[in-house]
């Protein structure tokens, strides 16, 4: 396999190595087993690992390999869904609720970081693009509603003029910059945390696809090819993924391909000249735009999705959008193309719950993982060990099932995500 057609493109090329671990062999005892192996499971098997139970993870390819290892790294303040909307659906204490625990996602993340010496590039700085003057008056107003109700202070709105000079491009009339935000490498984030959860003793077991999950009134058990978990709690963090071993929650669960491009290395006139300000930078379309600068000076750019097929040129689908925000990039290679799926929910608001008193989920981030994953393992963690509060404050929000049952469901997702992206072509 070429380096330019690695699965996780880009970060494989870069990321620091990691170990080879073994698969799932013979019967093992856990308190906890956890399944999956991105940001959700690895802050789980951490946390319970730390608070001295007996953790086994177990995932089906190698650490990072979905989601948590191709996304575009970015950290972002709160929901998918603004404050305001939350306090009119759910009421000003569960809003207020929520908003602190997705502040804690952010602190969580960054603790981890700097007490595991988590070597994975985190900067600070995440810039939200308005797509057009529509856009811009909304996010000012959200802007301001943070500050006043929630005191929000690391978040302020930039006018076009300094838009243009933090981002180095003119196409936006307004945006804001949040202090509060940021971005790092999303594959060595996660390898730092499976490094830091077996450092306090969790087991982690790659290329160990579960076969079966079941329960009896001894414990459930994890079944893999050669090996099987028996244990008290089961934690199914797989994302996406989580319908293949509960089907119960197919239906709320959307699947989204996402694509990203890394350039070559800039130069130093055109980093010095694009993204300045070295935020990461996500724009208001529904279909968004979303991109940083690497490390070692690429543009890494994602800028279009796919509901139903996958492009065979990667690069050629991300590359016009690139260029409508960077023009000066069109001499610029690129080097790497990827694409993952993102594991949606119709709420657009991360999916918790039971599956029975000793199976928990977590899913459904929606494109804002990095952080809220982190913490949705650190609650998982916490309700597995009887203290479920916080775990109900998401468990709490409403999930609603995506229409059309079984056969219908991808046609009419697929058709609402294109609908919601030809109205982001008038803006």
């Amino acid at each position: 396999m070429s380096a330019a057609t690695l699965p996780q493109g880009y970060y494989a090329a870069s990321a620091h190595a990691a170990p080879a671990r073994p698969a799932l062999r013979g019967d093992m005892r856990a308190d906890v087993c956890v399944i999956g192996g991105g940001y959700t499971g690895l802050s789980a098997a951490l946390h319970l690992a730390q608070a001295g139970a007996r953790v086994v993870l177990v995932e089906a390819e190698t650490i990072g390999f979905a989601a948590s290892g191709r996304n575009g790294g970015q950290i972002h303040s709160g929901h998918r869904k603004d404050q305001a909307e939350l306090e009119t659906w759910l009421g000003r204490d569960h809003a207020h609720a929520l908003w602190e625990l997705s502040e804690e996602a952010k602190t969580t993340l960054r603790s981890l970081v700097r007490s595991h010496g988590i070597d994975c590039a985190l900067k600070d700085g995440l810039v939200i693009a308005a797509h057009n003057a529509a856009a811009a008056r909304a996010l000012a107003a959200d802007t301001e509603h943070l500050a006043r109700t929630y005191g929000y202070g690391l978040g302020r709105m930039m006018d076009a003029r300094e838009t243009a000079q933090r981002l180095g491009t003119a196409i936006y009339p307004a945006a804001r910059f949040d202090l509060g935000g940021g971005h790092l490498h999303p594959l060595d984030y996660a390898r730092g945390l499976a490094s830091a959860a077996e450092t306090e003793g969790a087991k982690i077991f790659e290329h160990s696809r579960v076969l079966a999950l079941d329960e009896d009134g001894t414990g459930a058990k994890v079944r893999c090819a050669q090996g099987l978990v028996a244990a008290d709690h089961v934690l199914l963090a797989c994302d996406a993924f989580s319908a293949d071993l509960a089907p119960q929650l197919a239906q709320y669960i959307g699947h989204v391909e996402s694509f990203i491009a890394a350039t070559a290395p800039m130069g130093d006139a055109l980093d010095r000249d694009i993204l300045p300000c070295d935020a990461a930078v996500a724009d208001t379309r529904h279909v968004l735009d979303y991109y940083r600068k690497s490390a070692d000076g690429r543009m890494l750019f994602a800028g279009r999705e796919s509901y139903w097929t996958m492009p065979r040129d990667i690069a050629a689908v991300v590359r016009p959008r690139m260029l409508e925000v960077f023009p000066a990039l069109r001499d610029t290679p690129i080097d790497y193309a990827w694409s993952g799926t993102v594991g949606i929910t119709r709420t657009r608001m991360p999916h918790f719950g039971r599956l029975s008193q000793r199976i928990l989920f977590a899913h459904g981030y929606s494109g804002q993982g990095v952080a809220l994953a982190t913490l949705g393992g650190k609650l998982l963690a916490e309700a597995a060990q009887g203290r479920s509060e916080r775990f109900d404050v998401l468990a709490r929000v409403p999930a609603q099932a995506f229409p059309g049952g079984r056969l219908l469901r991808k046609p009419l997702v697929s058709a609402a995500l294109m609908w919601f992206k030809l109205m982001d072509s008038f803006g």
